[in-house]
């Protein structure tokens, strides 16, 4: 059974707890916050695909066909960098591993698209691998990588399928390591293109930082450019994948992080490359200087508190991962509401850290923000006695 109530107050004060804060009309979605134009670049005939999200709240700065399924072409090497860090994060795959490149791939791929020119029977790492795929779109470097890891393309392509499942990309399947066509096989979402971009970020932060956003790529005496249009241009952009195709058109997933927060940031369906660019790069921009950042709980403060039942103790005090704050349009105040939603009790035992309620913010006119609580501490599961006088006192409460 689901609870809800209103941030931990006394019964008497849950109908009006309220916190003053800039919220966001329907003025958003027609491309206006305040009076200020959203970015230039951005009509719908250009970019019918865009989506803006706060990494740290999940929280949507702008969204225009968000659920829409596209063929995402090349970021579909996103999918293929995240399965292949989760699989050498598990000691599966190892960096220094070298994998050969097969007569048959290099038949195929030596003249298709973007590639790190690789040679028949050359032994290459899987760092270099990933390097070539995250900064020079290699197709030839995907398909060495998805052979030499699971064997063959359709075993490589299950597990890319698998961890976009545990993920929650439930709009996304994958029928190549690369992208390239496949008669409709490989669709995306915008929205679950921002999950994939934020699960690297966060957690994969130090495989993120040494492949992702390298401005160039020096393989076999060739060097050749990072083509992500917002690198060397936008304070704190770094990356992540572009994708071309003739039936898809240009996409970008793509993030940058200035201090504390990060954007991740999509667009899809572009007709053209330099359109492409500037979207992107006014969209992040935007969501960096249109809102304000408010603060509604600092790290570590308590949000509220939930029973324990079969525990030593009958509460425990629940937590963001660390400071929870919303964006807000610059320049209006109104109210937004707070509320806290769990299945209760909590069962003992419960490690720090686990997952025991989520808040959720609502603003007019913006989607609603759910952000996750965690116990503050560990609870054991009490004894026989204890769980018997706490079952007694539960009848009482």
């Amino acid at each position: 059974m689901t609870r809800f109530f209103w941030f931990g107050l006394a019964a008497s004060q849950r109908r009006s707890m309220v916190l003053f804060c800039a919220c966001v009309s329907a003025a958003l979605a027609a491309g206006q916050v305040q009076g200020q134009t959203l970015p230039e670049a951005l009509s719908e005939d250009d970019v019918p695909i865009a989506l803006l999200v706060d990494a740290g709240t999940g929280q949507v700065l702008f969204a225009r066909n968000p659920d829409r399924r596209f063929v995402p072409a090349s970021i579909t090497k996103a999918m293929t960098l995240y399965t292949a860090v989760e699989l050498i994060e598990s000691g599966q795959l190892s960096l220094q591993q070298s994998l050969v490149v097969s007569p048959q791939v290099w038949m195929e791929w030596r003249g298709k698209g973007s590639r790190m020119f690789l040679n028949a029977e050359e032994r290459v790492s899987v760092s270099n691998l990933l390097t070539g795929i995250a900064t020079v779109s290699a197709n030839d470097a995907a398909v060495v990588l998805a052979e030499g890891a699971a064997g063959s393309i359709p075993a490589w392509t299950a597990q890319m399928n698998a961890k976009a499942r545990a993920l929650g990309m439930t709009q996304s399947h994958f029928g190549t390591p690369n992208g390239w066509p496949d008669e409709g096989h490989t669709f995306t979402t915008a929205r679950d293109l921002v999950t994939l971009g934020t699960a690297l970020a966060d957690e994969h932060s130090r495989a993120f930082a040494r492949f992702i956003g390298l401005p160039e790529f020096r393989y076999g005496g060739i060097t050749q450019p990072n083509r992500d249009p917002m690198l060397g241009r936008i304070e704190g952009a770094d990356g992540i994948k572009t994708g071309f195709t003739n039936e898809a058109g240009f996409g970008f997933l793509g993030t940058a992080k200035r201090g504390d927060q990060r954007l991740v940031l999509v667009v899809g369906g572009v007709a053209r490359g330099s359109t492409r660019g500037r979207a992107a790069r006014n969209l992040v921009e935007w969501g960096f200087e249109a809102f304000d950042r408010r603060a509604l709980f600092a790290e570590g403060a308590v949000v509220d508190t939930a029973r324990v039942q079969d525990g030593e103790r009958r509460m425990v005090d629940l937590v963001g991962q660390g400071a929870i704050t919303l964006n807000v349009p610059k320049g209006r105040e109104e109210a937004i509401r707070l509320t806290v939603l769990y299945s209760g009790p909590l069962h003992a035992p419960i490690s720090a850290g686990d997952r025991g309620a989520t808040l959720e913010i609502q603003t007019p006119g913006m989607e609603t923000v759910r952000v996750p609580l965690l116990a503050r501490e560990s609870v054991a599961k009490a004894g026989i006695l204890a769980r018997i006088t706490n079952a007694i006192a539960r009848w009482f409460s």
